[in-house]
């Protein structure tokens, strides 16, 4: 789709989304009957209740007659939020995956394709000295082996996981129950800073949208979405991280859990998660292993034993994405002779930085 085509699809994903009663669900169900986003937005009121219900078609009718879409798409990059819609192809692969996925997604700060290689630590708010080690030592190891760490932003287990992975030099995401331009609770503001230049904030609520209770277990899903495994620390028997297990097993995503203390209230929770099948880990090895990623840890050792890779490399490596392509062409784009990039290919796969998958084709490892 063309830049041109994707603005203006876009536009229409944001507006949708700041229609109160209309949720990804009434979305699909417009595409469905009308094929298409800009011919539902239009659509007189006689038509819209072929797919809305009364109270939805008031609200579409009366958010459209005073919304301006392209100065809405115009504010937002404005103020430095990114829009990402399902039919772009930043859009994580991950989540597109679950059952009705967010439509749209603000973001402060970068999705980059090593996000798909993500880990959810979440837990308690009011977790323990334990707790506290526990998720320092996961999320640090778990960065260091290149795993993006996803959390939520919110007190105790979240934030220590965020924290832990910025220090260890990597990625972590946070996923937000309220706008992208709201920091809650307002004492995470110099950590959703850290966050977002280290990875990103995101929600599918539109930027200004302030935190309520029933966005947080909703926001719970993506947080699953995003994530090959989601990682219970410490969780009491009522737990907001309960529902993201739950979430995580619906999409077939693993569990893990950490053993606690059957005398403590706040390990309640998690214990009754590995009586129910989640699987019990002790070290991000054992989450590395029980995901194949246990080779991730040693090529992040060997990376930062090398020297850092030349103008020629990182020209290669830019040029390299899943889909393999074959020497000749990775080399009239590169502007370097056959040989040359073939030398330089050699050397990137011994770094675990490309796969050779024969016939002189490769791909980003």
């Amino acid at each position: 789709m063309s830049i041109v085509g994707r603005r203006d699809q876009t536009r229409y994903w944001v507006g949708f989304g700041r229609v109160p009663h209309i949720g990804p669900s009434r979305v699909a169900r417009l595409q469905t009957v009308f094929g298409d986003l800009g011919r539902a937005w239009d659509a007189p009121a006689s038509e819209l209740r072929a797919a809305l219900d009364d109270r939805a078609t008031a609200s579409l009718v009366a958010t459209r007659a005073t919304l301006d879409l392209d100065a809405e798409l115009d504010r937002l990059a404005a103020t430095g939020v990114t829009v990402i819609v399902r039919d772009d192809p930043a859009y994580p692969r991950l989540l597109a995956e679950i059952p009705v996925p967010p439509p749209v997604l603000y973001l402060r700060g970068e999705l980059l394709p090593e996000d798909a290689l993500a880990v959810a630590i979440v837990g308690t708010r009011r977790m323990t000295a334990y707790g506290r080690e526990v998720t320092e030592r996961f999320a640090a190891d778990l960065a260091a082996a290149g795993v993006t760490v996803v959390s939520g932003l919110a007190l105790g287990v979240d934030a220590v996981a965020h924290r832990a992975a910025v220090r260890a030099g990597g990625r972590t995401l946070a996923v937000l129950g309220c706008g992208v331009n709201i920091v809650y609770p307002d004492q995470h503001r110099g950590l959703a800073e850290e966050v977002s230049r280290a990875g990103a904030l995101l929600s599918d609520y539109p930027p200004d949208r302030k935190p309520d209770a029933p966005h947080f277990p909703a926001r719970n899903r993506i947080i699953a979405g995003l994530t090959l495994a989601t990682l219970i620390v410490e969780a009491p028997e009522r737990s907001g991280a309960l529902i993201t297990a739950t979430f995580a097993a619906d999409y077939g995503r693993d569990v893990f859990a950490v053993p606690g203390s059957v005398l403590a209230g706040a390990s309640a929770g998690t214990n009754r998660l590995l009586r129910e099948g989640a699987r019990p880990v002790t070290c991000a090895d054992d989450v590395l292993e029980d995901l194949n990623l246990g080779r991730r840890r040693e090529q992040a050792a060997t990376q930062l034993a090398l020297p850092p890779l030349d103008d020629d490399e990182r020209r290669v490596l830019a040029l390299l994405g899943a889909e393999t392509q074959h020497l000749d062409e990775l080399a009239a784009a590169a502007g370097l002779a056959t040989a040359q990039a073939s030398a330089l290919l050699l050397t990137m796969e011994l770094r675990g930085l490309v796969r050779n998958v024969g016939a002189q084709h490769y791909a980003r490892a």
